[in-house]
């Protein structure tokens, strides 16, 4: 009877968990699902990889801190029925940060658990989100292995000038440093496009992570050379509610003249900065495609304007560029975003397949054009799955295969 991984992503209102089948060497995914609504109005739902819904239930909210526990109790105990008898042999976590201390995943002890609490401070606002869950399982399920894998991690062994921020070298050996984030989708993508095309894979590689949260990474030889999320998950690009690149004097300018404090700061770069702030619409693209409002339109010119701007700075750190990838929500399903990236993007020499593009098709540029561009759907949770299998089994990184959810 074969074994089961368990991968958590906790956000602060929300647990996304999948589940796969250890088939040997191999893991194959048979159930994704979330709790939404944590601290409100929590909703389960669990879909089988067609995305048909397997089971769904809602209760009252608990009380504060006690979101995260009761929400895995939910899934484990849909999942001790949904396993049929096979044993969970790990759960892998996605976790906003390891510091300086973690790059590659680690199975999770007392040791780990403290370290990852010490740099909440690193990333306030997701950090505890994860810990939480963590500390759920181990609650719960003590005596199941749980993995930690970061989404910094994959950022990790960049020159130092990459790293670097213009501030004095001491706050950069307190941890004040350009770590990068979305690691695990880049991660996923690089091994996806050996398999799609290993030619360009080897190559000068931009890949355009655009959803709610958006950044962009610069690949060679699937290695991250570059990246536009910094030190923390705000920097880069404009995002559905975060800020994007932002002057400091700006903050200063608020600080002085506002009086805001931090609080105050954090909420408007964190949650009313971005598309939302821009359009005062909607952090929904879907809506503001939708939208009459003006303002709608300014701010979807605005995203294209800083993915064109920052395409551009990528290929500078590359010394060129072989092929374009989008990913994430809208780079996977937003054709008129891609098309009007890559029309302003033109004067480097790409060129897109118009029918392709509406397609949804793997290559989205016309045949033998060079740069290649790509439509590739990302897929952390099989990321984080490999990774827990590959620590539970003491194995090495490349020794652990398999297909992503909703991937042929």
């Amino acid at each position: 009877m074969n074994a089961l991984i368990l991968t958590l992503n906790a956000g602060s209102s929300s647990i996304k968990f999948a589940l796969y089948e250890v088939a040997g060497e191999t893991l194959d995914p048979i159930v994704k699902g979330q709790v939404e609504g944590i601290g409100t109005a929590p909703h389960f739902v669990a879909k089988d990889t067609a995305g048909r819904l397997l089971a769904e239930s809602y209760w009252e909210g608990v009380g504060a801190g006690q979101g995260h526990a009761r929400a895995f109790k939910q899934i484990w105990s849909w999942l001790s029925g949904a396993a049929q008898g096979r044993p969970i042999l790990a759960i892998g976590h996605r976790v906003a940060h390891g510091g300086q201390t973690y790059a590659d995943p680690v199975r999770i002890d007392a040791e780990v658990l403290k370290e990852l609490t010490r740099i909440i401070p690193l990333v306030p606002l997701h950090q505890p989100n994860n810990l939480a869950a963590i500390r759920a399982v181990a609650a719960e399920q003590p005596d199941l292995p749980q993995v930690a894998c970061f989404d910094t991690g994959f950022h990790r062994g960049r020159p130092l000038v990459s790293e670097q921020l213009g501030l004095p070298r001491a706050l950069l050996d307190r941890g004040v440093r350009r770590y990068g984030f979305h690691g695990l989708s880049y991660e996923f993508i690089a091994g996806r496009l050996k398999d799609l095309a290993p030619e360009i894979a080897e190559g000068r590689v931009v890949v355009a992570h655009l959803g709610s949260g958006a950044s962009m990474a610069a690949l060679k030889g699937g290695k991250s050379v570059e990246t536009t999320m910094s030190f923390s998950a705000l920097d880069g690009l404009p995002m559905g509610t975060r800020c994007g690149v932002l002057d400091p004097g700006v903050l200063l300018f608020l600080m002085r003249e506002d009086g805001l404090g931090v609080k105050e700061l954090e909420d408007l770069l964190y949650k009313r900065s971005g598309l939302l702030g821009l359009s005062g619409v909607s952090n929904d693209l879907r809506d503001l495609h939708q939208s009459d409002d003006p303002r709608a339109r300014e701010a979807l010119d605005y995203f294209v304007y800083r993915i064109g701007q920052t395409l551009g700075s990528l290929c500078a750190s590359l010394g060129g560029i072989d092929a374009l990838v989008f990913t994430a929500g809208v780079g996977e399903n937003d054709a008129d975003i891609r098309a009007r990236v890559c029309r302003d993007a033109a004067w480097l020499g790409i060129e897109l397949d118009e029918a392709a593009n509406q397609a949804r098709g793997a290559r989205i540029s016309p045949e033998g054009a060079k740069p290649s561009v790509w439509v590739i759907p990302t897929d952390e949770e099989a990321m984080i799955a490999r990774h827990t299998l590959r620590v539970v089994r003491g194995q090495d990184a490349n020794a652990v295969r398999g297909r992503g959810i909703g991937q042929d």
